[in-house]
């Protein structure tokens, strides 16, 4: 069984790390290119970096902040976030990024996944699905919607049907992130995230909603995610990386160890000096 991965996930605005609950009422959490050393120093798997308001003001990524940040986290770097075409995407690569994820730019035109597949592989494409769940007055099996723009507009699509299009057309990926539970601490939302995993090829990563290391072991045990992604817990120290991997490591769940930071490992290594009696 493949490892389970530990993402932290920086939203940014406006060149910050911000978080919110449900999409709004966001505070500063920080520095994108210091958080994401730290992470990196702490045992994360992957980071993915959000622009989150790029699509919603009709701009392109900002790619000064992409630069700095994967030149300071030698850990996969995804970003999303103002990415409309094959060309676009060359340069946020080129940029530091080792995938694209998009959001708004592929419900606009689903095309854009299959183009950027061909050009640089499927491993290279995520397609990134904010959903908000939709309640059936006749008790009918539940459905989710899909929101674009940041959480902003609402759309015709159903998430689960929109996941299974999105891997036919190229995605090599999905980030699965439950509007009704980002931010919240509720935990995932595993109905989701069951219903897709259960009906795509690709891996799946969870988003929205942890609170704590239990909660990543539910969204891979009972969620049947590949990857767990959280953000919060992590910028306010929480929980550490380390926390939540022995957490699912003891659950049974395989991760990957998290190594001591190089500089970390010198200085322990280094003999200790003689006490003089």
């Amino acid at each position: 069984m493949l490892a389970r991965r530990v993402i932290p996930c920086l939203d940014v605005d406006r060149g910050r790390v911000v978080k919110g609950t449900r999409f709004v009422n966001l505070t500063d959490e920080g520095d994108p290119a210091e958080l994401a050393e730290r992470y990196a120093a702490e045992g994360a798997d992957e980071i993915v970096l959000l622009d989150i308001s790029a699509a919603h003001e009709g701009r392109a990524t900002m790619l000064d902040v992409v630069r700095r940040t994967a030149s300071r986290a030698f850990v996969p770097l995804t970003v999303g976030g103002g990415v409309h075409s094959v060309d676009e995407m060359r340069t946020v690569l080129r940029a530091g990024a080792d995938k694209v994820s998009f959001n708004t730019a592929a419900v606009a035109r689903p095309a854009l996944l299959t183009e950027c597949a061909a050009q640089f592989g499927s491993q290279a494409v995520v397609c990134a699905i904010d959903a908000r769940r939709q309640e059936r007055p006749d008790g009918a099996v539940r459905t989710w919607e899909v929101v674009t723009h940041g959480g902003r507009r609402a759309t015709p699509l159903e998430a689960v049907a929109w996941a299974q299009q999105a891997v036919e057309l190229g995605a090599g990926e999905l980030l699965v992130t439950s509007m009704d539970r980002d931010g919240t601490g509720h935990g995932f939302d595993t109905d989701l995230l069951a219903a897709i995993a259960s009906r795509v090829r690709v891996p799946v990563i969870a988003s929205g909603g942890a609170a704590g290391p239990a909660d990543f072991v539910t969204a891979v045990r009972d969620g049947r995610a590949d990857a767990v992604l959280a953000a919060s817990i992590f910028h306010r120290r929480r929980y550490t990386i380390a926390q939540v991997k022995a957490a699912m490591a003891a659950a049974g769940l395989p991760v990957r160890p998290v190594e001591v930071p190089r500089a970390m490992a010198r200085r322990s290594a280094q003999p200790r000096p003689k006490v003089l009696s």
